[in-house]
């Protein structure tokens, strides 16, 4: 299984992404939106971002 964004919202009624990995395991967890949007927008903003992002150790 490919990996994939869930939109979700969480106990206090915000939104949020997570990334899962192709296993299941959640490797990324978005900020509170208050929107559904708003957490779509931010998980396509991440998609685009990590395609270029290199990894730099500090």
């Amino acid at each position: 299984m490919a990996a994939k964004f869930e939109v979700y919202e969480d106990k206090a009624g915000k939104f949020r992404f997570r990334l899962k990995a192709g296993n299941g395991e959640v490797v990324a967890q978005g900020e509170a939106y208050e929107s559904k949007a708003g957490a779509v927008k931010g998980a396509e903003a991440v998609k685009r971002a990590a395609a270029e992002a290199e990894v730099h150790e500090v």
